[in-house]
This record gives C-alpha cells, structure tokens and sequence, in this order.
C-alpha cells in the first residue's frame, strides 16, 4: 500500500472511530467548565442548567470552577481538552467576544480553537442613578450629562467588565461625556451608587432590583432589545437610543473538531431543558432569561456581537492586562 493509500484508509478509520463514539455519547460523565469562582452569576446558571442535562444525558455533569485571566483560563482549558464533548464550556462575553479585543495575546484562538452548541441565557442589564440624581426619565438623564460634561460618574465591576463596556457604548450612542469609575466587583460599585458617589450605572437587573424596588436607586432604561419582564414597567434604552442593547450573553461551547453529531446531540438536550417551566422560574427569581438557540444561530450572535464590543473597545481605549 502506497503513502497516499495508507494516509487515506487512517482518515477513514479515524471517521468510523469518531462516528462510533458519537453514537454511544455520552458513556461517561461530562466536564462543564465554568470561568469564574464559585457562588457568581454565571456559576449559578450553570450549575441550575446542569442538573437537568445530566438527567436528560443519563451522566453526570460536573461544574468544574476555573476562575482567572478574566475567565480565559478556563476558556484555554477547554479549547485544548479533546474534542470528544465530554469537556465544555458554561461562556460568557468575554472569551470570544470581548477578551480578543481588551487583551494583546490570549493563550488560545478565540474564532478557531472552540465553537458553540447553543446559547442558554441573557442576563438583562438596567441601567440605573442615584435616587438624588435630578432626573426622572433616560431623555432627562441625557440632558443633564450634556449640561454637565464630565460631572456624572459611572460605576463598573471593574475594567472590561460587561458593566463598563455597557457604559461605554452608551456614552458613543448617547453622545454624552461621563466618567468611568471601576471597582473591584459589583458589591463596591453599589456601595458607592447607593451612597451617591457615582450615579449611574448599567449592570444585572437581578443586582439592582431591591434597590429600585425600595426607591434607592431610579430604573431609567433596560439594556434589552425589548421591554424585560422583569421590569416591566421601565422602558428599554433602546426606546430613546435605537438599536442600544447590552445583555450579556451566556451559552455553551466545546473545542473546535468536536464531531457534529456530537454537538447536535448536546444542543437537542440544552435547548430541551431550557423549555422546563421550573427551570425558568427558577432562573428568573435570579434576574436570568434561559434563551435557546440553535448552533448556527449562537455562532451568528457571536460574530454579532464581537463586532460590536470590538466598535466600542476601540473607541473607549479599554485595555485588560
């Protein structure tokens, strides 16, 4: 058997191999990494998310935390674990959409080393001022940071953080100047707002919700597309700025390579369990929208959304070390 015989019949052998362990996936328990510490927002959905799959897959899927590199260590764990389906990852903005952008060098490559299975949530923003602010609606809040440029401070969780890109991008759609103040996490940042020494911000609903609820904070706009559910009755930004949206997405995705039936397969369960009423109540007591989608749809989103945070990244001059 010649060379380019012998390199065809290893090709089809390795085929039959993959197509194979395809139809008898899953046979052992699932890897689900998630790029944060324990106890966050992105560590609770996907542990709500994985206990329904396991049932639907008859394996256990374990969330294995690994928190770091604004969540690319956990990213480049899986991007080189082997494609087989059993190691995935619980994504957010950052690996794919955001971190190519904020940081020189990542450690793998965002547009080739993974690919999506289905998106699982939105997490919807609001975007909120101090209740001593004198401003009643987002029309007036614009007004009044024109008036005084420079003057109205907004809070992030911390630099490239989705609540300083939120931020940013609507300060360019706005057209306003007001200043970015970042903060080691969520809980300083609403310290701060609460107290008045910010006044504004665009972050979680689920984070602010008690506070609007009690008069602390004013709800002027969801980050939404559309009016959220849960909030109701607070318009969403893009009523007055066409177009603004900033919900971070969040979705599942496995190294690149992963045989196709394999993908299909987790995307059939994902978008399955995500249709459970429980698991909808349960996700939106947390502030979390469960949205499906299928494989080329999430990939559609992706580029979508890379383009956007990359405009904004650009203009802002947002750097992550």
């Amino acid at each position: 058997m010649n060379k380019k015989l012998r390199h065809t019949a290893a090709l089809l052998l390795a085929a039959c191999a993959l197509g194979a362990a395809a139809q008898d996936y899953p046979n052992r328990p699932l890897r689900l990494v998630v790029p944060f510490a324990p106890g966050g927002g992105a560590d609770i959905v996907a542990r709500a998310v994985a206990a329904p799959l396991a049932k639907r897959l008859g394996q256990p899927v374990v969330v294995d935390n690994k928190p770091g590199g604004g969540a690319t260590l956990g990213a480049d764990l899986v991007a080189k674990a082997p494609a087989d389906g059993y190691t995935l990852l619980y994504t957010t903005p950052g690996p794919q959409m955001a971190n190519p952008y904020l940081m020189a060098k990542l450690p793998y490559d965002p547009a080739h080393d993974l690919v999506p299975v289905s998106e699982v949530a939105i997490v919807p923003n609001v975007l909120v001022v101090n209740k001593d602010l004198p401003v009643r609606n987002l029309k007036e809040f614009i007004a009044y940071a024109k008036a005084h440029p420079g003057k109205v401070n907004f809070a992030s969780a911390g630099q490239g953080a989705s609540s300083h890109l939120a931020g940013e991008l609507f300060k360019q759609s706005a057209g306003v100047f007001i200043v970015h103040i970042p903060y080691r996490g969520t809980g300083p940042a609403l310290t701060d707002l609460l107290s008045g020494q910010v006044q504004m911000a665009i972050d979680s609903i689920a984070v602010y919700k008690s506070h609007i609820d009690s008069g602390a904070l004013r709800a002027l706009g969801v980050a939404t597309a559309k009016r959220s559910p849960l909030l109701p009755s607070v318009p969403a930004i893009a009523e007055a700025l066409p177009g603004f949206e900033a919900a971070p997405v969040n979705y599942i995705s496995v190294p690149a390579k992963t045989p196709q039936a394999v993908i299909d397969r987790l995307n059939r369960e994902i978008n399955a369990v995500l249709q459970s009423p429980e698991l909808k109540e349960q996700l939106a007591a947390g502030g979390v929208l469960p949205q499906g989608s299928s494989q080329a749809e999430m990939a559609a989103l992706i580029r979508s959304e890379a383009a956007k945070w990359k405009k904004v990244i650009e203009v802002s001059g947002a750097k992550l070390d």
